[in-house]
């Protein structure tokens, strides 16, 4: 049935608009536009900014309109000198008690505030500085820096956290002047439940939460001579990176960004989608092995480091249906610091790897105490000392951080050619492209579970029922006979579902992929802001051509990744294979 319209007066104009819309989205669907600040579609509204505000024909006061119903016949007014004035006034004192240090703020490009001051003709702010109480920054996070100085309460953050990822990491405290966004007790984001997703970013309207920035070490690690540096790009970079140097969104870029890292100084420069094909062929034979074995079901992926945090604070029970496999971030780093290092005799103590991607968790994940494989493979034959243990990953940069780099290097990235990665742990196929995507684990792992069980080439490669924005997604493979029920949730609250049906015992899936950011890495908190439903959109269809276009598009049939097989690891879910690539997970009591 269509829905049901009611006809009102916007501006001195007669508009149509859905009967349930409050009257912002009234005015947006007339395309009209009404400044916010705190609204978040079906997320926030608390009509906190008292920004939105209109003049109704009748009402005594103006009126909030994030939260006031649109009526039949009701006459509206966005633009008179009184809405302008009350708007100008609010947006004022909010910013007459916030930090003045635009120049050298992180967000100073995508901040919502400033950005607002500006399209309101402020040019001054009339109101002396606020007596408000200096906090300190919160820094115990190894991903996430929240300045609560630079917080004006709109809620956002709080909002996300608790409705998309269900975590509930931060809150309200306190009164009038006293109140603040804060983790339980103040004691920190490293100390709290925080899963490092940094979706409170994402929606951030100013520089109160941002990316712990590694780029100072990075330029380091590259101009020391004794340094062999290596970088990594995880899939979804190269769909996002481009809207940092005005690109449209989802415009794909790999060639020009491989370049743009020659250019900056990495000794090589790599694909993590290598690793995402060798994570497949784990994850692949581990999967098959526990349908056969009867081992325990559903296989849950594990390559999404904030979901992982996650399963330790509020589903331990549930962690032996976790996939033993590490993300490909880290079979990267494992593999590059033993395999590469071997190849070509470099002394892994010596060799810098970095990160290219699009989550805040992952610089988290890169520091946890399972991630040093490539030291316990060399401890014995080069006699190292604890006091000498290096991590597989070194540094994590989101692609905001990323680009940072090439505009200080003075690359013109959108004249760039493009290059091709290098070999061997650049080549990739279009499985490993698709990772970027929710439920492109899931197709990628089809892909090849299908042709190991069966012997038999697939038809049709791209299951389309698992692709797209929804949070909760399903379906059902026929492997000869064998009906196989999967499921792909991306978003936290969304996994939770899932995750309480296998806790139950009864869930019908065997295989359950699950991403921590809506619409998986293409929306990760390291992305290019604004990163919305649209953006998302954009970049899914960037990450599925790419996929499209690369002569090989199922993991096993990755060339290098079949001589890494033959030349080291010996074959999937060995010994080697074992200790390199493989982990396994705890009840997370604190932060690590």
């Amino acid at each position: 049935m269509p829905e049901e319209k009611i006809s009102l007066k916007i501006d001195g104009k007669i508009y149509e608009c859905d009967a349930d819309a409050t009257i912002l989205e009234a005015c947006n669907q007339a395309s009209i536009d009404i400044p916010t600040l705190c609204y978040l579609k079906e997320i926030n509204q608390e009509a906190a900014c008292s920004i939105c505000l209109v003049e109704v024909k009748g009402a005594k006061t103006l009126l909030r309109s994030c939260v006031t119903p649109a009526r039949k016949d009701m006459e509206i007014f966005t633009n008179t000198q009184r809405v302008r004035n009350a708007r100008k006034l609010n947006l004022e004192l909010l910013l007459a008690g916030h930090p003045k240090d635009c120049l050298v703020c992180d967000r100073n490009q995508t901040c919502e505030l400033r950005k607002l001051a500006f399209d309101m003709g402020i040019r001054q702010v009339r109101f002396p500085k606020t007596a408000k109480i200096e906090l300190p920054l919160d820094t115990t996070s190894v991903s996430l820096t929240r300045d609560p100085n630079k917080c004006i309460l709109c809620g956002r953050c709080v909002s996300v956290c608790s409705a998309i990822q269900s975590v509930k990491a931060i809150d309200f405290s306190g009164r009038g002047k006293s109140s603040k966004v804060t983790t339980f007790f103040d004691s920190g984001l490293a100390n709290s439940v925080c899963v490092n997703c940094g979706q409170c970013l994402l929606v951030c309207p100013t520089g109160a939460i941002t990316e712990k920035d590694a780029t100072a070490q990075v330029w380091r690690a590259l101009t020391d001579p004794k340094k062999f540096v290596v970088v990594e790009v995880a899939p979804a970079v190269r769909a996002a990176i481009g809207e940092e140097f005005g690109m449209p969104a989802g415009t794909l870029v790999t060639a020009k960004l491989a370049q743009a890292l020659r250019k900056l100084g990495f000794d090589k420069v790599f694909d993590t989608q290598f690793s995402a094909d060798l994570t497949i062929m784990e994850e692949g034979h581990e999967l098959i092995d526990r349908i056969k074995n009867k081992g325990k079901l559903p296989l849950i992926t594990s390559c999404s480091p904030g979901w992982i945090k996650f399963a330790e604070h509020f589903f331990p029970d549930i962690l032996a249906n976790i996939s033993s496999c590490k993300s490909p971030q880290q079979m990267f780093g494992a593999v590059a610091k033993t395999y590469y290092a071997k190849k070509y005799d470099i002394d892994p103590r010596n060799m810098v790897v970095v990160s290219i991607m699009p989550c805040t968790a992952k610089k988290f994940e890169a520091l946890r105490p399972e991630m040093k494989s490539a030291f316990n493979y060399w401890k014995d034959e080069l006699n190292l000392k604890e006091a000498e243990a290096f991590y597989d990953v070194d540094f994590v940069l989101t692609t905001r951080e990323a680009s940072r780099l090439i505009k200080e290097a003075g690359i013109n990235f959108v004249n760039l050619k493009g290059e091709d990665f290098d070999e061997p742990l650049g080549i990739s196929t279009g499985a490993a492209v698709i990772f970027g995507s929710t439920g492109g684990v899931m197709e990628a792992a089809l892909r090849t579970a299908y042709e190991v069980l069966t012997g038999r080439p697939l038809e049709k490669l791209d299951f389309f029922g698992l692709r797209g924005l929804d949070g909760i997604k399903a379906a059902e493979v026929d492997i000869d006979g064998l009906k196989l029920k999967v499921a792909v949730a991306s978003s936290l609250s969304k996994a939770r579902v899932l995750l309480e049906e296998v806790k139950q015992g009864n869930s019908p899936y065997a295989f359950i992929e699950i991403m921590t950011c809506p619409g998986g890495c293409i929306g990760g908190a390291g992305q290019p802001i604004p990163t919305n439903n649209e953006v998302r959109l954009k970049r899914m269809e960037a990450i599925y051509l790419e996929d499209k276009n690369k002569p090989i598009r199922k993991s096993h049939e990755n060339p290098a990744v079949q001589a890494l097989y033959k030349e080291f690891l010996g074959q999937p879910l060995g010994e080697k294979s074992h200790h390199l690539l493989h982990t396994h997970y705890k009840k997370k009591e604190g932060v690590f």
